[in-house]
């Protein structure tokens, strides 16, 4: 049963919860090494999901989808959550979180020029626009508005946020064409991949968790960015008469990321991280506007 206004209610306590990672991030950064991070959050998350497959008498699919495609889930779970949260944690780790917050935001983009080799589809004129709006965008925020010095604070901390983005857009292309259920696709993943954050955490780090802000924090990403997050999206998308609407509602977070990140963390906002996420905005902005639709009312009022 479609139902537009729990559809954008849905949407936004989606956006809310998503806005408050980043401080999160931060915040469990000072006291977890991110692989100690993406372990205890991934764990979370896969109780969680249990949870939820188990309510929903979905968990013998595990086997069923694990059997028919083992290597394919075991890609998605290497993908997403291991290499996706581990490179973006050390990016969060490298820069201040509004700057690492703001460059992932162009992962969009990144899907849009991936989807050219992988999934054959044609860059239109509009997202060529785009892609300079994103880009530049992200230009400014990584020099901290001094584009021709090209002077990057820390590069080895940008370079860890735009291979996140290549990562997320890599695992949206790969599950692009799974027509299994979503929750249990990603349940499968988060299990398959917990033997590689196990193996990781005892090579790049340690098991010594005796921070109990850093367990809370961990847990806060594993339940709302990695989890609940996804299925109150799942349930937005499912129930909205006009996804776009929903989808929109994307563009609040990044916003109130940044009022959070100064009001509980107390990190210094940047002018330039505010206008480069400003530009960066304008062109996803840019790559959803219909403009055949525009020009077409436009004509039919005339």
């Amino acid at each position: 049963m479609k139902n537009q206004k729990k559809a954008m209610l849905f949407g936004l306590i989606t956006v809310l919860l998503w806005s408050t990672v980043a401080s999160a991030f931060k915040i469990t950064l000072s006291h977890f090494e991110p692989i100690q991070m993406v372990l205890i959050a991934s764990l979370t998350s896969i109780v969680l999901l249990t949870g939820i497959a188990l309510q929903q008498k979905k968990i013998h699919l595990l086997k069923q989808y694990f059997v028919k495609q083992p290597l394919f889930y075991l890609t998605l779970g290497v993908i997403n959550p291991f290499l996706y949260y581990l490179v973006l944690f050390k990016a969060y780790d490298l820069l201040p979180a509004s700057q690492a917050q703001a460059l992932n935001y162009t992962w969009a983009i990144t899907l849009t020029l991936l989807s050219v080799p992988f999934l054959g589809q044609k860059i239109r004129k509009k997202d060529w626009v785009a892609i300079l709006f994103s880009y530049t965008g992200a230009l400014v925020i990584a020099t901290k508005g001094d584009l021709l010095g090209l002077n990057f604070e820390s590069p080895l901390g940008v370079a860890f946020a735009l291979l996140s983005t290549l990562i997320w857009a890599s695992y949206w292309i790969i599950n692009a064409k799974n027509n299994n259920d979503p929750i249990v696709s990603l349940l499968l993943g988060f299990l398959l991949s917990l033997p590689f954050t196990l193996i990781a955490t005892a090579l790049l780090s340690d098991f010594n968790f005796n921070s109990v802000e850093g367990i809370l924090g961990a847990i806060y990403i594993g339940l709302f960015e990695m989890g609940i997050s996804f299925v109150l999206w799942l349930m937005a998308i499912k129930l909205a008469t006009n996804t776009a609407q929903v989808s929109n509602l994307i563009f609040i977070s990044p916003f109130i990321s940044l009022f959070l990140l100064s009001a509980i963390v107390g990190e210094e906002i940047h002018p330039s991280t505010f206008i480069g996420l400003v530009t960066i905005i304008v062109g996803l902005v840019i790559q959803q506007i219909n403009w055949r639709n525009k020009r077409r009312v436009a004509i039919a009022k005339e």
